[in-house]
């Protein structure tokens, strides 16, 4: 599948109605497709047959949604929306305050912009060219910006800026042509200070990074005001229209107003009802959709559409899945380009073509394993294809002895000497997760807790069955 055979639609913040959805859909199946696929910008992608662009505009100007077919000149504003009420983040940063910055921003981007809580770790934090990371001020930001072509890393704005200006300071960084004009990252503070009107506070706390642990995103879960969520995910990231049809219907008959896409290819549902929990799950049925993948599955990034990346990826997967290793807290990505911004612990990069038609990688993995320090390093290169599943459980076991004994980092990795893991026990009435790191306070039960450690009186803190109701799923 090449570029010119897709069209990207662009969702802000990664938040699109069941109705816009459906209507999306629509114009897929007029223009011959029968699947859509989701971005790591969470935007949408599907292919189609003929061009059709009448009907692509008349649809996309209905709904108020961007849209671009042949090239990818423009970028999706990526959010943490989706992690909103599923992960602890800023009391402030409510949903009403989401949806206030992303309809600020009233034009479209050729930059690559981020609106995040850096709380959460679902969403990545520095994937943007400008970064806007909540702080504890309410509604003041942190700006972050990232040109791999000036500067590795991510560099910060000396200053705070008030939500209400955070699309006027985008839409002059942009109109500044970092890359093109040469221009420091000071010469653009400096220039932002005299060309926009903005409200900023001074920094006076350090960015704290969120736990690199990678939640486990999948099936039908508790949310805290009483409701419950439903992640899904699936494995080629090809979501048929009808299956995709039939949830936007679902969604409208149950009174669900949103639908959150993740940039691991995989959507989420809040806000379902107790009563209608049940039809979800006889609806999923229906369609034969997993809801129980293996942890080692969700916490991948691919690029789009790259059939050979998810090969790779899927015999991996299956080789830890027959040693049984955790990759609890890991995140991964399978490399083929160069346009890739890496966000996960772990990259498996093709190596270039030495000539000899032998296929090689190499593995990096992130300082600290924390993707957010955007730092790298080479654990091994010019491997092959058999030797990657064995490197991955090496530094598995490094990762966990890390957690385990805080061990400062360093440039050049020692040879691990044991795996130090935990499990993942989930109810199956109500699919609630037991995770030993945290064990259940409701309980007087401490963290690090062992499943197999728990009483025999345990029982499940939402639906109250027992111990024997729990199943590993990790």
């Amino acid at each position: 599948m090449k570029k010119e055979d897709l069209v990207r639609v662009f969702v802000k913040g990664g938040i699109i109605s069941p109705g816009d959805l459906l209507k999306i859909i629509s114009v897929a199946e007029r223009l011959g497709a029968n699947a859509i696929h989701l971005g790591s910008r969470q935007d949408i992608l599907f292919p189609v047959r003929e061009k059709g662009k009448e009907i692509l505009d008349e649809t996309f100007r209905a709904i108020h949604t961007e849209y671009e077919i042949n090239t990818f000149e423009f970028q999706n504003i990526s959010s943490s929306f989706v992690a909103l009420d599923l992960i602890p983040g800023k009391k402030w940063l409510a949903s009403h305050v989401y949806h206030y910055v992303l309809d600020s921003f009233n034009y479209r981007t050729r930059l690559r912009i981020n609106v995040v809580d850096p709380s959460q770790s679902l969403v990545p934090l520095f994937t943007g060219n400008i970064n806007f990371l909540a702080s504890n001020q309410e509604n003041f930001w942190y700006v972050y910006l990232r040109f791999r072509e000036i500067l590795p890393v991510p560099w910060q704005l000396p200053v705070l800026v008030y939500g209400e200006d955070l699309s006027r300071v985008a839409k002059a960084i942009e109109e500044m042509h970092i890359v093109k004009n040469k221009l420091t990252f000071y010469q653009v503070h400096e220039r932002l200070q005299q060309e926009v009107k903005m409200n900023t506070q001074p920094v006076t706390e350090e960015l704290v990074y969120p736990d690199t642990n990678f939640p486990y995103y999948e099936g039908i879960n508790r949310m805290p005001d009483g409701k419950y969520w439903l992640g899904l995910y699936w494995r080629d990231n090809n979501f048929s229209t009808r299956l995709l049809k039939a949830i936007c219907e679902r969604c409208l008959d149950s009174e669900v107003g949103k639908i959150s896409f993740t940039p691991w290819k995989s959507f989420i549902v809040k806000g379902i009802f107790e009563k209608d929990r049940i039809g979800w799950e006889k609806l999923m049925g229906k369609f034969g959709m997993n809801l129980r993948h293996s942890a080692l599955e969700l916490n991948w990034h691919l690029p789009a559409l790259d059939l050979e990346a998810l090969e790779l990826k899927n015999y991996l997967v299956r080789t830890l899945d027959q040693q049984d290793i955790s990759t609890y807290g890991l995140t991964f990505t399978v490399k083929s380009n160069d346009d890739i911004t890496l966000f996960t612990s772990i990259v498996i990069e093709k190596s270039p073509d030495l000539g000899d038609g032998t296929e090689t990688f190499n593995i990096l993995y992130s300082k600290d394993f924390n993707p957010n320090l955007t730092e790298y390093y080479y654990y091994a290169r010019d491997i092959t294809r058999e030797v990657i599943a064995p490197l991955l459980i090496e530094l598995s076991h490094l990762y966990y002895e890390r957690l385990e004994e805080d061990i400062p980092h360093k440039s050049r990795l020692e040879a691990p000497s044991a795996a130090v893991g935990k499990s993942l026990y989930q109810c199956k009435k109500c699919l609630t997760i037991y995770d030993e790191d945290y064990g259940d306070g409701k309980f007087g039960i401490a963290k690090g807790t062992s499943f197999k450690s728990l009483p025999k009186s345990y029982v499940c803190p939402l639906c109250g069955s027992g111990k024997s109701a729990f199943q590993k799923v990790l």
